[in-house]
């Protein structure tokens, strides 16, 4: 059992290709067809707005031999014989890999895009290695973030409802995001966070406090709604908002009932009463001017906006406490350092961690052999039972004593070969013993 990857992410493709290769719920079970007529016994597709992977197991020799061959074999004459002999060469030569079919089937979803110079593909351990790393936040845009992990889990869960996913892949998959989850209690990565909204409003939480504040917010894009976001988490806040835009700043009431909606004008006659500024408009000029107030009583500024909204001789006056993006980049450049630090001893336990994922499948590969086996035993150790039962009157304490002693025997016979079977290491050992193995005991 075979595993791999491939697919277009963020780092390989930019956003207008990720946009035209998204996978709908339509276009997936579509996919998983496709790759089980194939001959891909397994597969998962992970969507996001960020990557649109597929991942699957195959039996090695066995992904292609689908459908399409089935068909040949019902031909007649030497004709059919011919094209089952082409494909053969073809499988020798490499030409049939389950990958090279996956890339076709996968091109062949979005006929209207060239993703060929786009598309990454993995296979083996390292792709089950990369797997564990998504599962983990390590491959993301934002590094260590959490949403990815319960995107993992919901397209296995996709999968499986849908039939296409098995033992194998669910446990590699799980195992995957029983490492994330133990990456993320001990190395912690998600609580550095970079976001400078979010710094800068914890910033002023240890400067200065939030809960039970007025707030005046100034501006009303992505960069003042985040904002937004953050400050009211925080009790008793008191907020009101404007914008050059007046509509625009209105809509911002949508998520923020309780918001405040002032005219762009108003904020000069309005500053004077907070205990919190945060600016972060578009402004090429500075919007709060040293000239325009003169503060009464304690307050803090945050100045969210590149190029600065607030004067930065404001910062003279004992009164104020001025935060702007020079200290924030600071810190926000500072906490992505220690991400890729953490990010480094993620991908070490990844490495432990995936060891026993790769040696359970490897011994995996021999359970088609081995359960036949068992179960050859098992209809032995019946038969026997039955043939004393008809020869000697035995109680049913008696016959439960055989059938134990039968099964035990056998199993001890057996149990060397299977332990042998097991500590196989490669493929080809794996596969020449199976072949001796069913001529032996005729399953």
């Amino acid at each position: 059992m075979q595993f791999g990857f491939l697919g277009v992410n963020f780092k390989d493709a930019p956003l207008d290709i990720r946009d035209k290769v998204s996978f709908t719920d339509a276009r997936k079970l579509e996919f998983y067809q496709k790759a089980a007529e194939a001959g891909i016994g397994q597969c998962m597709v992970l969507s996001t707005c960020n990557r649109s992977e597929v991942y699957y197991l195959y039996e090695e020799g066995e992904a292609g031999r689908g459908k399409a061959e089935e068909g040949e074999e019902k031909e007649e004459g030497k004709a059919g014989e011919g094209k089952k002999e082409k494909r053969e060469e073809e499988w020798k030569a490499g030409e049939g890999k389950a990958a090279g079919r996956m890339r076709d089937i996968y091109k062949g979803m979005f006929p209207e895009v060239e993703v060929e110079g786009y598309l990454r593909e993995l296979e083996g351990k390292e792709a089950m290695a990369y797997l564990f790393r998504i599962a983990a936040g390590l491959e993301s845009l934002v590094l260590g973030e959490d949403q990815i992990l319960g995107q993992v889990k919901e397209a296995l869960e996709d999968s499986r409802m849908m039939g296409y996913s098995g033992k194998e892949l669910n446990k590699i998959v799980r195992d995957a995001v029983t490492c994330a989850k133990r990456i993320k209690t001990e190395v912690k990565i998600s609580e550095k966070p970079l976001s400078v909204s979010y710094i800068g409003i914890r910033r002023l939480e240890e400067a200065y406090g939030i809960q039970g504040k007025k707030i005046l917010v100034i501006g009303s894009g992505k960069t003042a709604a985040l904002a937004l976001r953050y400050v009211f988490g925080y009790p008793g806040v008191q907020v009101a908002a404007c914008s050059r835009n007046y509509s625009h700043a209105k809509r911002l009431r949508e998520e923020f009932p309780k918001l405040e909606v002032i005219p762009y004008e108003g904020w000069r006659s309005k500053i004077g009463a907070c205990d919190i500024v945060i600016s972060a408009t578009a402004s090429p000029h500075l919007i709060v001017k040293r000239e325009d107030f003169c503060p009464v009583h304690p307050m803090a500024l945050l100045d969210l906006a590149a190029p600065r909204d607030i004067d930065t001789a404001l910062a003279a006056d004992p009164l104020v406490t001025l935060i702007n993006l020079d200290t924030l980049q600071e810190i926000a450049e500072e906490n992505q350092r220690q991400r890729e630090h953490l990010v480094r001893l993620g991908a070490r336990m990844v490495e432990r961690e995936l060891g026993e994922t790769t040696e359970w499948l490897r011994l995996s590969r021999m359970d088609d052999t081995i359960g036949p086996l068992q179960q050859r035993c098992s209809a032995i150790v019946a038969d026997g039972c039955a043939y004393l039962e008809r020869k000697l009157e035995l109680g049913a304490r008696e016959q439960k004593l055989v059938k134990k002693v039968l099964h035990a025997s056998l199993q001890r016979l057996l149990r060397e070969p299977i332990r042998e079977m097991k500590r196989l290491d490669t493929e080809e050992e794996q596969e020449a013993y199976k072949k001796l193995v069913k001529q032996l005991f005729q399953i």
